[in-house]
């Protein structure tokens, strides 16, 4: 194979990145404290980085050109990725062009961007809505990295994306953006906020009877499976053997080769641990402008089953006329053993963070965002019903 650490060669000439802005303070960065980040080369790339890039709290990454088919998934620990990857390597695959990411297989894929924090500025990394809707598990890794997805504080050097499509083959290329990364400064606990008095203020949680449940600095929601009046429809099933999907289109395929429809049945669904579900929070969620969200992915305390891949609410989500609340899809996967659904089940709980500041376009069309004032949905690739 062709040695990885070539991708290390494309950002040596660099100039080293300013101090950082005053301006950015305590909480999670919006559009406009990314766009600094960038100025001072704090976030840097091979090509140049796209105003569509920037979502109102995060960062969409783009695929490099080569992904590096693996053996098994890892983490670098004491070493860093390229050094794995030479161990580990079994091809590797040219995406200039588009290359098919089979099902059932890992690779790791050099991304475009690369960090160079100061400050103690620390990030986050999520797969995008469709990503995770698609059932591509997705994520970011870095040298020397004990934990997935987590960016140390001050790190600086390259960022690399493992890729396991779970379901469906993938077509991907150079430049494709299924994941996104967040940056905050200061602690979890001090960017983290109370939401039972957020909720006071300004709904947070709407649609249900009573209060919603929280828990700590975490709100709970529930799921859907009371359904559509008319039809019964409660969710999707994802077909096995289903073709390839490009994941740069958009509401090119039909559905039903795609998916099976899930009707309701006593208001209960039993998950097969081998199936993927894409269900809705009974709940509208909101996040105000000076906020953002991240869902819990996996909490054993509701159940043993994954009910989110893509854990990033931007600020605006179903916020005032343009969503006046939107539901949150579920992305459901049951661990080892089929697990029994009801409706009204606590699936999941949202934490809700601090902005440094508002941002300079919230969550909707404004941003090109696919999934305001929705409802079951399934990914931005399917066509649309009705």
């Amino acid at each position: 194979m062709s040695d990885p650490v070539t991708f290390r060669t494309l950002f040596r000439d660099l100039p080293a990145p300013a101090q950082d802005p005053a301006a950015l303070g305590q909480g999670v960065f919006a559009d406009t404290a990314l766009r600094e980040l960038i100025a001072t080369n704090q976030i840097v790339a091979e090509d140049p980085i796209l105003d569509a890039q920037i979502q109102p709290a995060s960062l969409d990454l783009r695929l490099g050109r080569y992904a590096y088919r693996v053996r098994a998934s890892f983490l670098p620990g004491g070493s860093s990725v390229d050094e794995k990857l030479r161990s580990f390597t079994m091809h590797r695959v040219d995406m200039e062009d588009g290359a098919v990411l089979e099902r059932g297989c890992v690779y790791i894929v050099p991304l475009q961007e690369r960090l160079q924090l100061q400050g103690g500025i620390s990030a986050l990394a999520n797969p995008k809505s469709s990503t995770g809707r698609l059932d591509i598990f997705t994520r970011v890794i870095t040298d020397n990295a004990t934990a997935f997805d987590k960016i140390a504080g001050g790190y600086g050097g390259p960022l690399y994306l493992e890729i396991a499509p779970r379901t469906f083959s993938v077509l991907v290329r150079r430049g494709t953006r299924l994941s996104q990364i967040r940056f905050q400064r200061g602690s979890d606990i001090k960017v983290g906020v109370g939401v039972a008095e957020l909720h006071r203020r300004s709904p947070l949680i709407s649609g249900i009877p009573g209060e919603p449940l929280f828990r700590d600095k975490l709100v709970g929601v529930t799921v859907d499976l009371e359904g559509d009046g008319d039809t019964g429809l409660v969710g999707y099933r994802a077909k096995k053997h289903a073709d390839v999907i490009d994941v740069d289109c958009r509401e090119r395929y039909d559905i039903a080769p795609f998916w099976e429809p899930i009707a309701s049945r006593d208001r209960r669904i039993i998950l097969d641990p081998d199936d993927f579900y894409i269900l809705v929070t009974r709940e509208a969620v909101t996040i105000p402008p000076d906020f953002a969200a991240e869902m819990v992915a996996y909490d054993t305390m509701v159940g043993e089953f994954r009910v989110h891949y893509a854990g990033f609410f931007d600020p605006g989500f179903g916020w005032g006329g343009e969503g006046s609340g939107s539901r949150a899809v579920l992305e459901v996967r049951s661990h080892e053993v089929p697990f029994l659904l009801e409706h009204g089940q606590t699936v999941g709980w949202l934490r809700y963070e601090r902005l440094t500041a508002p941002p300079s376009r919230l969550y909707g069309a404004g941003a090109g965002s696919s999934y305001q004032k929705q409802g079951l949905q399934l990914a931005k690739q399917f066509k649309r019903l009705g």
